[in-house]
């Protein structure tokens, strides 16, 4: 029987925030003019050619087997390798790259949401499957959700592994000291977010959401093959709360 949560974990991209205008060619071109050295004169068009390289002739090919590489790390080899050095940290490289290529912006309804659950005193944290660090990624949700902070915001790149790999909902329920009867898991994607959690035992909710529907690949319209509550607006899950009380 569903319980009322004590905890509530959340994707990030689709589910909080998203990324409408998405671009990285104006990421890297922002980066660009922070270079202190550039000893081949590379343009933005070197740069391309570099991320076709490494990004996908490498990355994409370890994303897809169920793993993810530190995005600090593939910075490092793609400007290493064109010979490029900034006056920027690692972390203020990957800042500034994702502010360039979409400023972000906050899913509808998500405010609210989030301000019940912490008017209730339900906690929440966030895993998340990206390249951007954990850091990086806590900076952005500070930015678009200023009045709202998660006890804690994990993402694959710093864990090695992605969902709907189990181990990063086990260490969710170690971190959280719950069992995962206590806690729901929200995401829009059927097989990573869905079925991820409910392997562990964790209450997943399926947040199917138009906005910018038609950027996202095939497999967020598979349903899940396990139970969970299908919602398309945040209400939906308050209402659900509210009668669970």
């Amino acid at each position: 029987m569903m319980k009322y949560p004590k905890m509530i974990l959340f994707d990030y991209g689709h589910t909080l925030l998203c990324e409408p205008g998405w671009d990285p060619v104006k990421g890297n071109a922002e980066l660009l003019k922070y270079a202190v050295k550039n000893p081949n004169y590379c343009t933005i068009e070197d740069v391309k050619k570099g991320v076709e390289k490494i990004f996908g002739g490498h990355i994409d090919g370890i994303r897809k087997m169920g793993y993810d590489i530190c995005g600090q790390v593939a910075n490092r080899v793609l400007y290493e390798s064109l010979g490029i050095e900034f006056s920027l940290t690692p972390l203020e490289m990957e800042t500034v790259f994702w502010n360039a290529a979409s400023i972000g912006a906050v899913m509808p309804g998500t405010d609210k949401m989030l301000g019940y659950l912490k008017k209730n005193g339900i906690r929440s944290g966030v895993i998340s499957n990206l390249l951007w660090s954990g850091e990086a990624l806590t900076q952005r949700l500070n930015r678009l959700l200023p009045h709202h902070q998660f006890e804690f915001v994990m993402t694959s790149s710093d864990y090695l592994l992605r969902k709907p790999n189990r181990i990063l909902f086990e260490i969710a329920l170690q971190k959280a000291g719950l069992c995962a009867e206590d806690v729901w898991y929200c995401g829009d994607n059927p097989k990573a977010d869905i079925e991820g959690a409910s392997q562990v035992g964790i209450f997943p909710i399926w947040y199917d959401n138009d906005m910018e529907k038609g950027n996202r690949d095939g497999s967020h319209e598979q349903p899940p093959v396990c139970k969970h509550l299908h919602i398309h607006q945040w209400s939906e899950m308050l209402d659900l709360l509210e009668k669970l009380k």
